[in-house]
């Protein structure tokens, strides 16, 4: 779903301060073609307490933030735990390294600052959906619960002695057996309780390598992926979901590119057609 984009109060450029650090030229072309077309206020905070500050004194002004997936994120973090993501569209020139652009790249958000300054005054507002966890965070493309990793090899020796890690180790093999995976080497895998829609993906007397949740678009299931065991007895199961909750031991998860946790349990759910992006048409 879209509609016209063209902002009526104004807009509210929010610049991130990383984005002005690492690309002072992009920011600059950006101020420059927004200001040319459209009744522009900048603002320049310098951490994110002033950029939620701005934020929440948006009055009607359209927010564009200039800055990478994490200042996006942050934006529609805000927005929804002040209950305005209906109020209007955001816009975003993403500027930073590439590999801090993936998100914007999945959402079709031009990757030059020109080319999406140009879709903030020229563009069509879309909606898009939105993960919303138990504790009010939000997701805005895919998660995933990664694999295990081993601590650095010597780090935790280096702090605690051989004698504690030796005790250690045999603590967490009598509590938590190592999986043999393909090749003969030792594994490390959650020990996690995935739900679907409340339907039982995986329990916890099943090792599980993974869990990945993507999202389906236009107001579409989640798609829950769990891959299980190891070696010739690895298995996936795939389900379509609106609702997803992980418990068990303490694991992380990767959000939008940033990694969270530890948690024990957490529930993400699906708002359809939650918050609106400007895009070009």
């Amino acid at each position: 779903m879209s509609h016209a984009g063209a902002p009526v109060g104004g807009l509210l450029v929010l610049v991130d301060p990383v984005a002005r650090r690492l690309d002072g030229e992009s920011v600059r072309i950006a101020k420059d073609v927004l200001s040319a077309g459209a009744v522009a206020k900048i603002c320049l905070p310098d951490s994110p307490e002033e950029f939620a500050r701005a934020l929440a004194r948006r009055g009607h002004r359209q927010p564009v933030i200039v800055g990478d997936d994490r200042a996006l994120v942050r934006a529609v973090g805000l927005l929804h735990r002040e209950r305005g993501l209906g109020e209007g569209a955001l816009a975003l020139v993403p500027v930073g390294p590439a590999g801090s652009l993936g998100l914007a790249r999945s959402l079709g958000v031009p990757q030059s600052a020109v080319a999406a300054a140009r879709a903030v005054l020229d563009g069509v507002a879309r909606t898009r959906d939105l993960l919303v966890d138990d504790s009010d965070g939000v997701v805005l493309g895919a998660l995933r619960i990664p694999p295990v990793r081993g601590p650095e090899r010597g780090g935790a020796a280096r702090i605690a002695g051989p004698a504690v890690w030796s005790a250690y180790r045999s603590l967490v093999r009598t509590l938590v057996r190592p999986v043999v995976v393909a090749g003969g080497a030792a594994g490390q895998h959650h020990r996690l309780r995935v739900e679907a829609d409340g339907v039982l993906l995986a329990d916890v007397d099943r090792p599980v390598a993974d869990v990945s949740v993507r999202p389906g678009g236009d107001g579409d299931p989640l798609e829950v992926v769990v891959r299980s065991g190891a070696g010739a007895a690895a298995t996936t199961v795939t389900a379509l979901a609106k609702t997803v909750t992980v418990s068990g031991t303490d694991f992380r998860y990767r959000a939008d590119g940033a990694m969270s946790g530890p948690v024990r349990r957490r529930t993400w759910t699906l708002r359809p057609g939650a918050w609106t992006l400007t895009l070009p048409r």
